[in-house]
């Protein structure tokens, strides 16, 4: 790999960029691919492709064997409230590789008994969110039914550009947190990317059944274009 190649690499790696380097098997020429610079590219579909499934691979195209060298940001999620559903939700997403973080302030419901093992803060989203760096590899699923530490982290993740957005609630409980959030000055636009009620309808009632409603709504949101996501839901009385 030429020099500048490994330092655009680098750079895009450590601002949690998605990156690409794309290698002519029989030549050995090499050219990076930024995120923002998927779309415009030849390869667009394919790049687009692997860089959701975070896979490298090779590739056949025009009669060229072209390997993909993908380099994805871990993703993160982040859950708003250690409540009984976060108590599965954190495990299941740390088995599947994602680093998580539960964010709740009150020290009854975030405590490392309750939570072993898992990044745990015990403070306001208001706080704790700003210096995390949330970003396009980070989901938010916002658990507590509390607006007053709800809210602030659903505008947080809207304006962080999150690749999921979730809140736990029934329909009439949304009604009145986007009425809210609007408020806010949000969009109807922006404020149709929360997921709510959260998680696909898979019939799930117990906590432990909504943990994984939620985290199969999010491995669609980070794996699958966004035109066959499944957008369903699983209903949670208010």
């Amino acid at each position: 790999m030429k020099q500048d190649t490994l330092v655009q690499l680098n750079a895009e790696r450590l601002a949690r960029r998605p990156v690409v380097v794309v290698t002519n098997i029989a030549t050995g020429e090499q050219r990076l691919v930024k995120a923002a610079d998927v779309a415009n590219d030849p390869l667009h579909a394919e790049l687009d492709k692997h860089l959701r499934m975070g896979r490298s691979e090779l590739i056949h195209v025009d009669g060229d064997n072209l390997f993909l060298n993908i380099y994805a940001p871990a993703a993160r999620l982040v859950i708003i409230g250690a409540v009984h559903i976060s108590q599965t939700l954190a495990p299941l997403a740390q088995s599947l590789g994602y680093d998580v973080c539960v964010i709740d302030p009150r020290t009854a419901f975030a405590s490392s008994e309750r939570f072993p093992d898992v990044r745990l803060i015990a403070d306001w989203p208001e706080t704790v969110l700003p210096p995390m760096n949330i970003d396009r590899y980070t989901a938010m699923a916002a658990v507590t039914h509390d607006p007053k530490i709800d809210d602030f982290a659903l505008l947080h993740a809207l304006e962080r550009d999150c690749f999921y957005i979730g809140a736990l609630g029934s329909r009439k409980t949304h009604i009145r947190r986007l009425d809210r959030l609007k408020a806010a000055g949000e969009t109807d636009n922006s404020l149709s990317r929360i997921r709510s009620p959260i998680g696909m309808d898979i019939g799930a009632v117990s906590p432990a059944e909504i943990a994984v409603a939620v985290m199969a709504q999010i491995t669609s949101a980070l794996r699958l274009p966004a035109s066959s996501i499944n957008t369903a839901r699983v209903s949670v009385p208010a």
